[in-house]
């Protein structure tokens, strides 16, 4: 969550426009003029909608590679026609859109072990869109008259797939994301044999695209387990991208016995220092705490809930319900404020209104909540808007969703809401990429007791390079620890 956070973002240009842009595009075809002014259009958004914009050597390095990559596409003859964005993200995420116009989040970066993988998951991204495939989804969306289209996207990282929180997907998420609708598997496939051929067309080893979604597949495994969720499909890869796990084999026999450089060692010294996981500026998640020393607050998640933390939003995730921690304009009235963030969640379909609004004070900071019951097409739900004013001009509210008469599931979030000293806000320090080489007397458990976690550190350092359960270091050979370093 940024220091300055509205939920969701304007419309994209589907919502908009009469026809989408490509739609009756040959696959393969150059980058139109219109493509490439919708891109341009909304470019900004996204980039805000996903944490912002990495500079400097980090981002030129992800530039360099994605263009270079894009250009095998017959998209642009020119890389200078691509224009690739590293993002401040700590969700595992990559997409394309129509101009040319790439992107990839650091974590996702922070998880390839090459640059043969990180050509391959830029590549699989611009498949998408050499073979218009977003902008097919788009028009069939527009034909069934679908609105809103990113909540489906998003609601699966932030409130899960549970039918509970689309009442809340629906206000905090309008209208994001249009852009890169969720893909069929069908999609997702050609999008892989087409990254395949780009990486075979450069000279990259094309069996890079196979490792790649093993790390993603992995990577799924072990969010899943360190949650304590049954499934590995929440959050996944963008959340548009099925099953990075079934896959692997097609990815396989399309590299078949081709081979190619995959340039690991100047990868990993290109990305050493990255920060990974969340960036203080945005608040990190420690355990079932959030804390952000910008804006100087703290709560705890109940028991039993695990919490994502995204530009816009945090959202706390369980079988008993969801919540999710936002901002919105504030006049120093705390009715109409919680008024009003009933108005966004109910949206235009379903006006929704609390019964009653009672104020109190969490931790010295003044509160009021409300709670408004509604059917949300399976059963009745409650719906709270707890909010809290920091000063005249700025509040913060959670926004939770429950089977009714079961609210109480989160009083103890809306009662651990703190404010935190300037002391404690100094003591928070991001964790970071360490490029170390194994010694002679180096092994798993060796490397793995220096990443800074207090839980599944051998794990999350399997997992981190792109190790299975039986593999081993090799003494000489570079790895990646995460670290505690400003």
């Amino acid at each position: 969550m940024k220091s300055i956070a509205v939920a969701g973002v304007a419309a994209m240009a589907v919502s908009a426009c009469a026809t989408v842009p490509g739609a009756n595009v040959a696959p393969g075809s150059p980058i139109t003029a219109e493509e490439a002014q919708v891109g341009a259009q909304y470019h900004e958004q996204f980039v805000a909608q996903f944490g912002g914009e990495m500079t400097g050597p980090y981002a030129s390095y992800v530039d360099q590679i994605g263009s270079n990559i894009a250009v095998q596409s017959g998209l642009a003859q020119d890389r200078n026609a691509f224009d690739v964005t590293l993002l401040n993200s700590s969700v595992n995420n990559a997409f394309a859109v129509p101009g040319g116009y790439v992107y990839a989040t650091r974590q996702l970066v922070n998880l390839m072990n090459n640059e043969a993988e990180l050509a391959a998951v830029l590549g699989h991204e611009v498949g998408h869109v050499a073979a218009r495939h977003s902008a097919r989804r788009q028009a069939a969306a527009q034909r069934n008259q679908i609105g809103g289209v990113g909540i489906a996207i998003l609601s699966s990282i932030l409130l899960g797939d549970n039918p509970l929180g689309e009442t809340i997907a629906r206000g905090a998420l309008q209208g994001s994301q249009v852009l890169t609708l969720s893909y069929s598997r069908n999609q997702e496939l050609e999008a892989d044999a087409l990254g395949v051929q780009y990486l075979k067309n450069a000279g990259y080893d094309p069996r890079s695209m196979a490792t790649l979604l093993q790390s993603l597949a992995a990577q799924n495994q072990l969010d899943a387990q360190l949650q304590g969720r049954d499934n590995a499909t929440i959050p996944e890869w963008a959340s548009t991208h099925p099953d990075p796990a079934s896959r692997v084999q097609n990815a396989v026999q399309l590299a078949g016995n081709n081979t190619g450089v995959t340039n690991r060692d100047t990868f990993l010294s290109r990305i050493d220092g990255m920060i990974y996981g969340d960036d203080p500026e945005q608040g990190v998640i420690e355990g079932n705490q959030f804390i952000h020393p910008m804006l100087r607050f703290s709560f705890t998640a109940p028991q039993g809930f695990y919490m994502i933390n995204s530009p816009s939003a945090v959202s706390i995730n369980g079988d008993a319900g969801q919540a999710q921690l936002t901002t919105g304009a504030y006049n120093n009235n705390l009715d109409t404020y919680i008024r009003s963030a009933f108005q966004a969640i109910g949206g235009e379909q379903q006006q929704l209104a609390p019964s009653s609004i009672e104020r109190t004070t969490v931790n010295g900071l003044p509160a009021a909540f409300g709670t408004a019951r509604v059917n949300n097409g399976q059963q009745q739900v409650d719906v709270t808007v707890f909010a809290y004013e920091f000063s005249a001009d700025q509040a913060f509210h959670f926004q939770a969703i429950t089977p009714a008469g079961q609210s109480g599931t989160f009083n103890s979030l809306f009662s651990s809401m703190r404010r935190i000293s300037a002391s404690e806000a100094g003591s928070v320090i991001p964790r970071r990429i360490d490029i170390v080489t194994a010694g002679g007397g180096d092994s798993v458990a060796s490397l793995a007791q220096r990443m800074a976690y207090t839980d599944g550190q051998e794990a999350r350092f399997r997992v981190l390079n792109g190790l299975s359960g039986n593999d081993q270091v090799v003494p000489g050979r570079k790895y990646k620890i995460v670290v505690r370093a400003n």
